[in-house]
């Protein structure tokens, strides 16, 4: 049989309970939020170090010089630069020609076509 005193003894127990789940609640939540800042900032540290590196690199002359000969092939006055290109890459070329017609003339031949009326009667 339950007494008086092991009901109040289990009431007393689910107070105590309750009254902790909602800040241990909270607590756990803010650990997760804790531990994803964390993460955020270890990315944006990384972020910040390959962003000093870059700009390391780009502080040298011969780094610059470089990257403007490979991709936008400047060259030094007097130097004579070649720029070899496969045989696929004329193939590409060929096959995209794009439109025959302008863009306008297209939108003016629909402007006129929508204007005419049909034949059949409309519907």
């Amino acid at each position: 049989m339950l007494t008086s005193r092991a009901a109040i003894l289990a009431l007393v127990v689910c107070v105590i309970a309750l009254s902790l789940a909602y800040p241990l609640r909270e607590y756990v939540a803010q650990r997760s939020h804790i531990a994803q800042l964390r993460e955020e900032q270890a990315r944006m540290e990384e972020s910040v170090q390959e962003l000093r590196r870059r700009e390391e690199e780009l502080s040298q002359d011969s780094y610059v010089e470089r990257e403007a000969r490979v991709r936008l092939h400047y060259q030094y006055p007097g130097e004579t630069t070649y720029i070899v290109t496969r045989p696929e890459d004329e193939d590409d070329a060929e096959t995209d020609t794009g439109p025959s017609e302008p863009w306008f003339t297209t939108l003016w031949r629909s402007v006129e076509e929508a204007d005419s009326p049909s034949l059949d009667g409309g519907l």
